[in-house]
């Protein structure tokens, strides 16, 4: 009955609302932050007095991604890393707990050329060629295009603009994701990365927690059909499904509800440990920066099937587009460039049994770090209090071997 009453909650809520405790949280926000609820990632860089540059990319199959670029302060800098985000987030998350803490302004205090990718379908990069994003083929797209098309796309730039012939990249949660997508579709882009450092890594999902993941994959034909069938095609930035099932799940007292109630706390779950609640309202107010409905189902495919392959798109589709009716697996041996793992024991995201079966299949894997806080979870590589010390500190020193 619970999985009968998340659909009908999930078609009928998913394009969702705006938080109506945002206002309310606005009050304990020190007055020197509020303004930064409402600037979007160029201004508020610009805040603090780093350089910064919006670049405009389009990718092969007509989508305009934005990069924002921190330029390095430090002359000569020391090479260029792009970095991307996870499912439903944006370059914000690099940058909005600030310059102490925001690895975004860690990077390029060592003196980095730091580049903050948007994926397609999130609020910096909802544009294309030809297409609408009001229209049902915008948004006909899962994480495998986004590996395909769009982190290609962002590598060539960097390199083009840059002049460097390799480039680091860190990513996390889906930003790791689609690393692995496109190592293995388009291999020769391995050879373009100096090394990769996968915050929550996030290929095999069968022992993923997070109740609204598990859900979604209980659900997942019915849902699937639902979304075609009255072109369900985005997951809003607010609201919605997704929060309201949160909100259910681990709505426990005022503050619990408030972030179970944000679609991206609600999926990846938080720890009041590490949570910095003075920026809260700050946070809150960056993320979720919108995906596609068909991000979010791939995952849950893959809860059911407990491999790393493309969307299946069913027998008949399947057959018609890969040959197969099976979707086909990723082909882990392709990955070859130098790969560095950081993962945790309370992540509902990236489980720990995942990443230590993924890990035993890849070739090129120079270390796996287990974070030694056993609470850190799958926000705090981004908001964590302790995430310079724990998690930052130690990629820049990895870097350095590069």
């Amino acid at each position: 009955m619970f999985i009968e009453l998340s659909i009908i909650i999930f078609l009928s809520t998913l394009t969702g609302h705006t938080c109506s405790t945002l206002p309310e949280l606005l009050k304990d926000l020190p007055p020197s932050l509020q303004d930064e609820v409402y600037l979007k990632v160029p201004k508020i860089i610009t805040k603090y007095h780093y350089p910064v540059e919006t670049h405009e990319v389009t990718t092969d199959d007509g989508y305009l991604l934005v990069l924002h670029r921190i330029v390095p302060i430090k002359k000569p800098h020391k090479g260029a890393v792009l970095v991307m985000h996870g499912i439903l987030a944006s370059s914000a998350d690099w940058i909005i707990t600030g310059p102490r803490n925001g690895l975004g302004y860690i990077l390029a205090d060592e003196g980095y050329d730091v580049w903050l990718g948007n994926a397609r379908g999130n609020r910096y990069s909802r544009n294309h060629i030809n297409l609408s994003p009001d229209s049902k083929k915008f948004w006909n797209f899962s994480w495998h295009e986004i590996g395909s098309y769009d982190i290609p796309a962002m590598i060539d730039h960097i390199i083009e603009t840059t002049g460097q012939s390799k480039i680091f990249h860190i990513g996390h949660s889906q930003g790791t994701t689609t690393f692995y997508v496109m190592c293995s579709l388009r291999p020769e882009y391995n050879n373009k990365i100096r090394a990769h450092f996968s915050l929550a890594p996030v290929a095999f999902v069968n022992h993923m927690f997070s109740p609204i993941f598990q859900t979604l994959a209980k659900g997942n034909i019915i849902i699937e059909d639902m979304v075609d069938l009255i072109d369900l095609n985005e997951v809003m930035p607010k609201g919605g499904f997704v929060s309201l099932l949160g909100q259910t799940v681990c709505g426990i007292n005022t503050m619990t509800k408030i972030l179970c109630g944000n679609t991206l706390f609600a999926i990846c779950g938080f720890n009041p440990k590490q949570l910095n609640t003075t920026i809260l309202p700050l946070i809150l107010a960056h993320i979720p920066a919108g995906s596609s409905t068909k991000q979010l189902l791939h995952y849950a495919q893959e809860i059911n099937s407990g491999k790393f392959h493309q969307y299946d798109y069913g027998f008949f589709s399947n057959l018609k587009r890969y040959s197969s009716w099976k979707s086909p697996n990723y082909d882990l041996s392709k990955i070859t460039a130098p790969l560095y793992f950081f993962y945790s024991t309370n992540d509902w995201i990236s489980s720990s049994r995942d990443v230590n079966d993924f890990a035993k299949k890849l070739t090129s894997l120079r270390g796996k770090f287990l974070v030694s806080d056993y609470g850190f979870d799958h926000m705090d590589y981004l908001f964590g209090i302790q995430a310079p010390q724990l998690v930052y500190h130690k990629i820049l020193s990895l870097m350095t071997r590069h």
